[in-house]
């Protein structure tokens, strides 16, 4: 039973009852960590000499951390082939803890590793657009920490289309040769992306999941490298001891209605957003960079405009199916950025947007858009929170966002 309730970003409503998925008194399988898989640009790809002619990977050990929402006494970690070009074949793979618990180091705490299997078996061959989901690990794990995933490709894969997530945010390290149980991976290379991973889930009681949907501002363009201060980050640390997994499926130029950096939402909800683990509510933060594509016209721009709504219409149809609860957040400004326009009509499309997301197109609405705007100038974002590209934020600005976000949306019981 889902009683839904309306809440905007200030707080007084009805009480609800929200029973979600995966919420219960036996431990179930919960995702605690996910990074959007897409296509890796060429730009993107592993570093000299990790990437060949024709192949990537070859002979290489990748250790990549990752910081955890929700803790629990066993773990898996899923690898995604879904952009690859060829088979993935995974020689060996490990979970361990890293040095000083730290983000983004190439050192694991001595004695901590633990190895990987498939179906019993130390190496996999994901297939191409397949994902594989590794043994059950007996291995606690706390909530809003690091961990560190290393993975040895022996053969590499035989490709240049690779799956990956560059976003990051977080430094990664490549070396040659098999150095999974290494302590220290000596003479590493350095680079910001990941590779492969895509999700880590936990055992847990009683844990709910909020899902995000969005681009690169909640990918987290602006923020602290290795200081994992996104605003899902900071919206964590408000709700630590409350139970919830914060689950970021955003990238850096993804659009709701057309393919960009990484497939449109509406096509990888069911994979990014449905097929989620946990998965309790959605909050669906997209759609300036469809609004900042669409030609500056006020035949496009009312287009744009509609099928937004649209496409929101249809993400909510799709995600009460499976009984989520779906928040919309207001967008952005983006006065000044290169998506502005001397007619100001992007700019009507997004006040056009955000009027629907006000109006009870969702189950309950984050104004966003008054967290970050200047009051003196509502098109453009607050001096305080400006990159200074007018567009994406710095991490005081991802905390006006994290802010922004009622308690009692990601409340279970009234």
């Amino acid at each position: 039973m889902r009683r839904r309730t309306v809440l905007a970003s200030g707080g007084a409503a009805a009480s609800a009852v929200l029973l979600g998925k995966g919420i219960g008194s036996r431990p179930r399988w919960t995702h605690t960590w996910t990074a959007m898989p897409q296509l890796t640009e060429p730009h993107n790809l592993p570093p000299a000499p990790f990437t060949g002619t024709d192949s990537v990977l070859v002979n290489t050990t990748m250790r990549q951390t990752l910081r955890t929402t929700v803790g629990g006494r066993q773990l898996r970690v899923r690898f995604s082939n879904a952009f690859g070009g060829a088979d993935l074949p995974i020689t060996a793979a490990a979970v361990a803890l890293p040095a000083g618990g730290a983000a983004g180091v190439a050192e694991i705490r001595p004695g901590t590793s633990r190895p990987l299997t498939f179906g019993g078996h130390r190496s996999v061959v994901v297939p191409v657009g397949a994902q594989m989901v590794s043994d059950p690990v007996d291995m606690p794990v706390a909530g809003a920490a690091n961990l560190t995933v290393t993975t040895f490709l022996a053969e590499g894969q035989a490709t240049l289309e690779l799956t990956s997530h560059p976003g990051s945010r977080t430094t990664s390290w490549l070396v040659h040769g098999d150095a999974v149980h290494e302590t220290t991976l000596a003479g590493a290379t350095p680079t910001d992306h990941w590779y492969l991973i895509s999700g880590v889930e936990v055992t847990a009681v009683n844990v709910a999941g909020l899902v995000v949907l969005g681009d690169s501002l909640t990918d987290g363009r602006g923020s602290t490298a290795n200081g994992n201060d996104r605003w899902p980050d900071q919206l964590l640390a408000r709700l630590r001891g409350n139970d919830v997994a914060v689950l970021n499926q955003a990238a850096g130029g993804n659009r709701v209605l057309r393919d960009g950096l990484g497939p449109n939402a509406l096509s990888r909800l069911d994979r990014d957003v449905l097929a989620v683990t946990g998965a309790t509510w959605l909050l669906v933060f997209e759609g300036v960079n469809d609004i900042g594509t669409a030609e500056a016209t006020e035949a496009a721009q009312q287009r744009v405009v509609a099928d937004l709504i649209g496409a929101y219409r249809q993400m909510v149809l799709r995600a009460h199916a499976q009984d989520l609860t779906v928040y919309g957040a207001t967008l952005t400004p983006f006065g000044g950025n290169i998506y502005d326009d001397a007619g100001g009509l992007r700019e009507q499309s997004r006040q056009a947007v955000n009027r629907a997301i006000r109006g009870g197109l969702f189950d309950a609405y984050v104004d966003f858009d008054a967290a970050v705007r200047d009051p003196a100038q509502p098109r453009r974002i607050a001096d305080a929170y400006n990159t200074g590209d007018n567009l994406h934020l710095n991490p005081a600005g991802y905390a006006a966002l994290a802010a922004a976000v009622p308690r009692r949306l990601l409340t279970r019981n009234p």
